[in-house]
This record gives C-alpha cells, sequence and structure tokens, in this order.
C-alpha cells in the first residue's frame, strides 16, 4: 500500500506554494554556488577525469573541493526533482480545490437566483414608455418595470388596462403604491397621479402581458 504524499495529504494553501517555491530558489542558488566552486578549478564540470594521462590524481586542482561539490550538486538536484514535484502537485491541488469552489458558488448563485425567481410574484403588466418630466418619471418608474401591484390592483385581480386606469382616477392627488420588479428584484415606488403639462394623470404608457 502506498504511502500518502505529505505534501498533498493537507489542505495547500496559497502559502505554503509560496514556501515550497522559496525553497526552490535557495536550492537553485545552493546549486549555482557549487557549479562556480568547479568553474574556479580551472573550469573543471561534473564529468572530467580527476587523474592525468597516467592515472595519478590531478595536480592543478583540489580534488577534494571538485569531489565534495560534485557530490553536493549531485544531491542537491535530487533534492530539486523532488521538489518540483511537490510544487506541481501542490499547484494542481490548490487549482482544482478553486475550481471546486467557483463551480460550487456558481451552483449557489443560480440556485439563489432561481429561488428569488420562483418568490416573485407574477407580474401583470409592463411599463413600455415614460414621458420626461411626468408624475411616472418623477417616481422613479422606468420603462421595462413589470408591475406586479397598482394600488388596490394586483396579479389575483387584474382582468384589464381599465383597472388600472379606475384606480389612477380615483386617486387623482393621492400617493399610489407601485409594486414592480426590475432586474430580478421587486422593488415599491410611491406614485401620485396628477396634472401636469403633458397628456393624461402619469405620463407613462403600460401594455398587458400575456399569462
Amino acid at each position: 500500500m502506498s504511502q500518502e504524499d505529505p505534501a498533498v495529504s493537507k489542505a495547500v494553501t496559497v502559502s505554503d506554494v509560496q514556501q515550497l517555491l522559496k525553497k526552490k530558489d535557495e536550492i537553485e542558488a545552493q546549486i549555482k554556488a557549487y557549479y562556480e566552486v568547479l568553474e574556479d578549478q580551472r573550469g573543471i564540470g561534473m564529468n572530467e577525469p580527476l587523474v592525468d594521462v597516467e592515472g595519478y590524481p590531478r595536480a592543478d586542482v583540489d580534488i577534494y573541493q571538485v569531489r565534495t561539490a560534485r557530490h553536493n550538486i549531485a544531491c542537491l538536484q535530487n533534492d530539486h526533482k523532488a521538489l518540483m514535484r511537490e510544487v506541481e502537485q501542490a499547484l494542481h491541488q490548490l487549482h482544482a480545490r478553486e475550481k471546486e469552489k467557483r463551480e460550487k458558488d456558481e451552483a449557489e448563485a443560480r440556485a439563489e437566483a432561481r429561488n428569488r425567481s420562483q418568490a416573485l410574484p407574477l407580474p401583470f403588466a409592463r411599463v413600455s414608455a415614460i414621458t420626461p418630466g411626468s408624475p411616472a418619471s418623477m417616481s422613479g418608474l422606468q420603462v421595462d418595470d413589470e408591475i406586479v401591484e397598482f394600488g388596490s390592483v394586483n396579479t389575483h385581480n387584474f382582468q384589464s388596462l381599465q383597472n388600472i386606469a379606475t384606480v389612477v382616477q380615483h386617486s387623482e392627488g393621492k400617493p399610489l403604491s407601485v409594486a414592480v420588479i426590475r432586474g430580478g428584484e421587486r422593488m415599491r415606488l410611491g406614485l401620485t397621479p396628477k396634472r401636469w403639462t403633458g397628456k393624461g394623470l402619469l405620463g407613462c404608457n403600460i401594455v398587458p402581458l400575456q399569462r
């Protein structure tokens, strides 16, 4: 049975990844430093022979220093390789968790929007036009607002636009409570039908919605 990798056994954080990358930089700096030690030894590398043509230890280089540097480079390169696997696994887990969280948030937002739309009453009319400076405009009513309440008229008792016209005629100079749905949200406005420079008492056009 394989042992779980300690690098991914717990939830990885951005800070964990940053620490791993910092460690990677430190190892790379150490490798570079040991390569510079070899470079100082007559530019010798990892594979050049340390004996002369006759098989004697070379007198022009520090054999012990070269062997130590080569050994440390080999060990550090192995450490670097293992660390890069940890970084890759950590990044994979981090991205997978972020994707899972994003998908969960999106699903919750869709569910919330669906629940909100289901909770809203069905509109019976829509505002199709508004004249600037009119009572309707001054109340904050907007084109495409969907009406769910207009004074005493609501989704349940609305039959025709005559219902709204009757309420308006009997409410001249008196504030009416109007509830609309705008952008998926229910809003309540105060609308006072009254004489103004334009036609009618509202200055807007309302059309019935098919239900």
